[in-house]
């Protein structure tokens, strides 16, 4: 598989096309097109479905991926939306002809290209499809190619759990309308796994596809347990870097969706795993593939990066119903070092429908002993990794937080600060409403904030349907907060080795200094 190679230039803008197996990067004088058919008179039956737009291999790329009826030859059109003729498309526009493949369930076929060379803060409008049998347009805008930037993170949305698809996809729209009304200029919308219930589902599927969000902001999909048990998940994304070799899956690979795969985006290099996949022959060594793939991803690139964020879908820090799972036992003892090792900053998991977030983790130990619960401010030190556990995004499902239980894992106990809470976290949360996690990167900081996106209220679907007794802080004591509000926000001061960056790869044995101070949270300076 090709990967991006870093050589490209912003604003080259090329494209890669594909038929079949073949790929290839095109000249503009070849994909120049011709105008746009009316869109009332397209055949509905051929038109594309399921489109979503994906994150590519860096800031200048993304991936439209989408479901069609037939194997006819399929392109996207792109074009700068300042250029639209009253919503039209001109008469030359970038033509990419797609990638089209057989689904392998569900019938129908996938295709997918990516856009490469975008300009920095330009706004670009697509359509899929042939002469026609057009999708609708859509629109996206990028911004700086380099410096600050904010991502939002979405646990579990899960459609189709709670038994009623309906409520669990108005709850999933009802957070991305609220997310992006408050967060417009969201760079990246990152998935913690489980986008449905059921992997080859494609009612549910399309549901959690329903918001035109996902056709607006570029998805990083993340393979959960509800999606790994058939094709559908990577009949719908395509992924940029994906490494798709036997010891990333957990099963057959016919059957069963995969990979780790990783990209950049400014200053960050996201690397994201199927942590569904792990050695079951040499528990000793579960995770040592995917500690591999770090490895490598982090040697070969994170020089160019000032953060590494890692993102998969099963919290080793759970603090719920999967707290003490055997597998959960298995990667809390052969991550932690690892990640510190390497220098990795941030952890972004789901899996366990309620909110945590770590103290700063050192070796799979607490980094400093004195750090408070709750602490608005902490840094790093070298080594320090915080690990963020997201609550379900669309309501279908919350887990209650659990006691630490030492009969199942003596290394998983309370926190001497904190006894009710597991000893590596900081906070944990539950009040059973919906929730997405803010991630604001800055040059000497990253700012990470748990926001509500419901209430009580419909949407609401676990509360709705009667599956949870109570709703609202502390176990339903307190009344439901307003939609916007924060459950928990902090500060990181990035370790600094004295050369402007991190210590990645370097596996220094530094002891880590943690401090703890009181912020308010809505302090000017923290924006």
């Amino acid at each position: 598989m090709k990967q991006y190679n870093g050589s490209q230039k912003p604003g080259q803008f090329l494209r890669r096309a594909a038929v079949g197996a073949t790929a290839a990067v095109m000249s503009i004088s070849a994909v120049l097109g011709s105008g746009l058919a009316a869109a009332a008179h397209a055949d509905t039956t051929s038109t594309p479905t399921g489109i979503v737009l994906g994150v590519g291999a860096n800031e200048s790329q993304r991936v439209v991926s989408w479901y069609a009826p037939t194997a006819a030859a399929q392109v996207v059109q792109v074009v700068e939306t300042k250029k639209l003729d009253r919503g039209n498309f001109p008469k030359h526009v970038t033509t990419i002809p797609a990638t089209v493949a057989a689904n392998t369930v569900g019938g129908g076929f996938n295709g997918h290209v990516t856009i490469e060379g975008l300009k920095k803060n330009t706004s670009y409008s697509y359509r899929v499809g042939t002469e026609g049998n057009w999708s609708t347009t859509y629109a996206f805008k990028t911004q700086d190619f380099k410096g600050a930037f904010d991502f939002l993170f979405f646990g579990d949305p899960q459609i189709g759990s709670s038994g009623d698809v309906a409520r669990d996809g108005a709850g999933w729209q009802d957070t991305l309308d609220v997310a992006l009304a408050a967060n417009p200029r969201a760079a990246l919308l990152v998935s913690g796994g489980d986008q449905v219930e059921s992997a080859n589902n494609e009612t549910d599927w399309n549901a959690f596809l329903g918001p035109d969000k996902l056709r607006q902001y570029p998805w990083a999909a993340t393979i959960g347990n509800h999606d790994v048990g058939g094709k559908a998940y990577e009949q719908h994304f395509w992924t940029p870097n994906t490494d798709r070799s036997a010891p990333f899956y957990n099963g057959d690979q016919a059957t069963r969706s995969g990979g780790d795969y990783w990209y950049t985006y400014n200053d960050v290099l996201f690397i994201d795993l199927n942590s569904n996949a792990y050695t079951t022959s040499d528990l000793d060594n579960a995770d040592a593939a995917h500690i591999a793939y770090v490895s490598d991803v982090i040697k070969k690139h994170g020089d160019d990066a000032k953060y590494t964020v890692l993102v998969y879908h099963h919290s080793i820090y759970s603090p719920a119903s999967h707290a003490n799972d055997g597998d959960n036992q298995l990667r809390r003892r052969d991550l932690p070092t690892a990640f510190s090792n390497l220098g990795v900053d941030l952890v972004l998991q789901g899996h366990d429908h309620s909110y945590t977030r770590s103290y700063v983790i050192k070796n799979g130990q607490k980094a400093n002993p004195a750090e408070q619960p709750g602490a608005a401010q902490v840094e790093q030190g070298p080594g320090g990794v915080i690990y963020v556990t997201a609550n379900s995004a669309s309501g279908s499902k919350y887990y209650d937080l659990t006691a630490p239980d030492t009969t199942k894992d003596p290394n998983y106990g309370p926190d001497p600060l904190n006894p009710k809470s597991h000893w590596a976290n900081s906070v944990e949360n539950q009040e059973h409403v919906r929730t997405y996690v803010k991630v604001q990167v800055r040059d000497d900081k990253l700012v990470v904030e748990n926001l509500r996106s419901g209430t009580c209220d419909a949407p609401n679907a676990a509360i709705e349907l009667g599956q949870e007794k109570w709703c609202g802080p502390d176990s339903g004591a307190s009344p439901a907060q307003p939609v916007g509000s924060t459950v928990d926000k902090v500060v990181i001061r990035p370790y600094n080795d004295g050369h402007g960056h991190g210590d990645h790869g370097h596996g220094r044995d530094d002891k880590a200094a943690v401090q703890t101070e009181t912020v308010a949270a809505g302090s000017d300076w923290l924006q």
